[in-house]
């Protein structure tokens, strides 16, 4: 049994989180999150709303409330869409809590003490109709590299570019929109990652399992030259810099972007605050986080998009490595590229695309985590259409797995009653088939340890495929009427089948999953009794144990309903967008 650690980009407090963050971070965490506690090994999945910085204080303000009042709000609203769309997570906390406090003044301090700070005064925009310094998402203006008209003063939504606001071209402030800006100097804490730019490009050398799209980021970054970042800001709601520490920027508050990637620490401590004693939870934090104290034989997973990688390749080691103490570094870093909404960019301050809470109310969880992961965005961005996803859904879904349950439980309910068919043995064809689920099970456990998620689906449609093969050559419904053995060998050799395919596709679609395992192997389908498998390349001779003649079963019932033209048509006039060709190229 190995140790994971899980972590994905924590999800921003301002509002509902679209589809695309959900397939960039959260959602491919979770699946293999699941598998790997599938799998037998021991799982930590950590997750938390990332809750300060300027997004909050105008979403805030826009609501009319206190933004600690809007943010406890929306971390319930959060919490509850990730749990309905079946999010495992471990702990789901918020960067705004005690815990994670302690931890960003403690590396803030560290850094001070091992020479990589300094306080510097920089010019930072000041608007005079605002009576104050506006950080950097609270200007916009023209984005000086791509000509992106709002472009933020933080990062340019249409290229990526980091910015300082006083790059932009024609600033304006966000709270009032007053173009009456000044440049004023005021003091902030910066990171030296010019010093600590030798250090970062050690260790990112040194990482052998990361994706093409992760390492090529990270060595752009590293090759351009580190420049020093500064980590305080001119706001109200943040974590206020220790006076003792740095007294020359008191009054200032930690930048989002530091505190945030503490935030896995902090929510991993809050986890273990909550779980476990106060002198058990220290060393139930540190067995996770500090190599010196266990953490040395833990695989260390994030997962995040494109954007993000910057923060958690450079930035965020370049916290830990600065500290140094023996902390936990990220092991496998997974990237995404974009899933876009018919060619255009899923954004939640323009409400384009589809959410997690429209996602939900129109059809279950596991509809839309079998598309999203179907199509995910590993080498290249993809693009959202209902046609397309209708396709998924009825091909896949409806056509191939739940036709097969379908057509096997339907078959053994009529000839033999609600339980497993006894009579019959075993032959070549049987053999085969099994033979054949063992390969197409061995191809998607490997596509699981590389995170190659399309690949593995695609590996996973073709072990349920497997099923309607084998159906098709034995016909059950026919040789019924003249050999009732061979009929129920049939039917039981199928009830093997969609044992493997409910327990392997429970890391994609847990709820049917679940659902499917309880009709077929009772109310403990994941064998806590020892009935059913783990997920491995054990699992159909398991699955051969574990349906048992004349064990009961109960019929699921249709696992999925087809999406209908009517449906598609509605759907389209709802949320708009025109169709891309599918090989179409598509721009972030």
């Amino acid at each position: 049994m190995a140790r994971h650690l899980i972590t994905s980009a924590l999800p921003y407090i301002n509002g509902v989180k679209h589809l695309g963050n959900l397939v960039g971070s959260m959602l491919p965490a979770d699946v293999a999150a699941r598998y790997l506690r599938a799998a037998g090994h021991e799982v930590l999945a950590i997750c938390a709303t990332d809750e300060h910085g300027t997004p909050a204080e105008l979403a805030a303000a826009e609501a009319g409330i206190p933004v600690e009042q809007y943010c406890a709000e929306q971390y319930e609203v959060q919490r509850d869409l990730g749990e309905r769309f079946g999010l495992s997570w471990d702990h789901f906390g918020r960067t705004s809590r005690p815990q994670n406090r302690a931890l960003t003044e403690h590396f803030a301090a560290r850094l001070c003490a091992q020479g990589f700070t300094a306080v510097r005064s920089t010019p930072q925009v000041y608007s005079i109709a605002d009576g104050r310094f506006l950080p950097d998402r609270y200007v916009l203006g023209t984005c000086p590299n791509c000509g992106f008209e709002r472009a933020r003063g933080d990062q340019c939504e249409q290229c990526g570019k980091q910015l300082e606001p006083t790059e932009l071209i024609g600033p304006r402030s966000a709270v009032s929109g007053s173009d009456q800006l000044e440049v004023r100097e005021s003091a902030h804490v910066f990171m030296l990652q010019s010093a600590l730019a030798p250090r970062i490009r050690e260790w990112v050398d040194a990482q052998g399992d990361w994706p093409q799209l992760t390492r090529s980021i990270a060595e752009k970054w590293l090759d351009e030259g580190l420049q020093d970042r500064g980590i305080t800001r001119d706001l109200s709601w943040g974590f206020p810099v220790d006076p003792e520490v740095f007294p020359e920027a008191a009054g200032k508050v930690f930048y989002v972007w530091f505190d945030a990637p503490i935030g896995y620490l902090g929510a991993t401590r809050e986890w273990a605050d909550l779980v476990f004693d106060a002198d058990a939870a220290q060393t139930e934090f540190d067995r996770w986080w500090r190599t010196d104290r266990g953490a040395d034989d833990v695989t260390y997973t994030q997962f995040m998009g494109k954007d993000n990688v910057p923060f958690h390749t450079i930035g965020f080691p370049g916290t830990i490595l600065g500290s140094g103490e023996s902390w936990k570094l990220v092991d496998r870093l997974k990237s995404f590229n974009w899933l876009t909404y018919y060619g255009g960019k899923f954004s939640t301050s323009e409400h384009r695309g589809v959410f997690m809470s429209d996602a939900l109310e129109l059809l279950p969880a596991d509809y839309w985590r079998w598309y999203l992961m179907s199509n995910a965005p590993e080498s290249d961005d993809t693009t959202f259409t209902w046609q397309r996803f209708a396709e998924a859904v009825n091909k896949d879904l409806v056509a191939t797995l739940g036709n097969f349950v379908n057509r096997t439980v339907t078959q053994v309910v009529r000839h033999f009653g609600e339980q497993v068919p006894e009579g019959g043995e075993p032959t070549d064809v049987e053999d085969e088939a099994l033979a054949v689920a063992r390969e197409r099970l061995e191809e998607y456990l490997a596509h699981l340890d590389a995170l190659e998620f399309r690949k593995a689906t695609s590996a996973l449609r073709s072990l349920w495929a497997e099923g309607n093969v084998y159906l098709e050559r034995r016909e059950p419904w026919r040789t019924v009427k003249e050999d009732r053995d061979r009929t129920a060998c049939t039917l039981r050799t199928a009830l093997v089948l969609a044992v493997v395919d409910a327990i392997a596709a429970a890391p994609f679609i847990p709820h049917t999953a679940d659902r499917l395992g309880v009709c077929l192997l009772g109310p403990d389908p994941l064998g806590r009794d020892g009935r059913a498998a783990v997920l491995d390349t054990e699992l159909v001779d398991r699955a051969v144990a574990a349906i048992r003649p004349g064990a009961s079963i109960a019929p699921p019932g249709l696992l999925f309903e087809k999406v209908s033209d009517e449906q598609v048509a509605a759907w389209e006039d709802r949320f708009g967008g025109e169709p891309v060709e599918p090989d179409q190229p598509v721009t972030s």
